[in-house]
């Protein structure tokens, strides 16, 4: 079984390239094999009086931005890609070479501007897609948009951070991916555990990370680089059983 694990950033870069290169420096180190980063535009999502609205605004990742993580990602060898909420971001994050689309819990619900024209527009990309599910929507409806292609969808609870209690393993087992929120390592190492006796080929496992010192919205719900490296250690020991 390879597992695929992805350290998601989301908005504890803060809107700092320096802070960026550092936490995606640390999650190379920690063994991660890839970052995920948010491609959103503040005003199609949020209003201005939010709580966290000036935290928000910074961590937009504009196209300038994102093309100089990517080049860092490829220059330190760990694999970058986003959830995008707007087809311009599918568009461009294409043509930088991306291989991968994740799509967003709240984009499944398609409340959010362009949630429709978004998952068509990754559809045409012909990119390998990942798609939680924490939020509800029409999965018949997204899979008739992604009839062809190669997509895994992911188990996640869209509670931040949440209960180790209130997995449903039953449920979660029957996914090849899986979002955790939680605040420790348990959950996705024991997720990988099930899916090895089930001789599983692949699965994805998504966690948020943070730097020691991160303070942007997603901090208070990231487990630090350090905890993603132990996450990791653990996988990768499932991943060579012999069951």
């Amino acid at each position: 079984m390879k597992v695929l694990v992805v350290a998601e950033i989301g908005s504890n870069w803060e809107g700092s390239f320096s802070k960026a290169k550092k936490i995606i420096r640390e999650c190379k180190k920690a063994g991660a094999d890839a970052v995920k980063f948010q491609m959103w535009r503040a005003t199609d999502l949020y209003t201005k009086d939010h709580p966290n609205w000036n935290e928000i605004k910074k961590s937009e990742l504009t196209f300038q931005i994102t093309k100089k993580l990517k080049e860092f990602c490829d220059k330190e060898k760990i694999e970058f890609f986003c959830s995008a909420f707007y087809p311009e971001a599918v568009t461009y994050l294409s043509k930088l070479g991306v291989k991968k689309f994740k799509v967003a819990s709240r984009t499944c619900k398609f409340t959010d501007p362009y949630s429709l024209e978004v998952l068509e527009e990754k559809n045409n990309s012909k990119k390998e897609i990942f798609i939680s599910m924490g939020m509800g929507g029409n999965k018949k409806k997204i899979s008739k948009i992604f009839n062809k292609k190669n997509i895994t969808y992911c188990y996640c609870i869209s509670e931040y951070p949440l209960s180790f209690e209130k997995i449903n393993w039953k449920d979660a087992i029957k996914y090849d991916g899986f979002s955790d929120h939680t605040m420790d390592i348990l959950a996705p190492v024991l997720y990988s555990m099930l899916k090895k006796q089930k001789l599983s080929k692949r699965i994805y496992i998504e966690k948020h990370v943070k730097s020691n010192d991160s303070k942007g919205p997603d901090a208070s719900t990231s487990i630090t680089t350090e905890k993603l490296s132990e996450m990791v250690q653990q996988i990768r020991k499932i991943e060579k059983m012999k069951i």
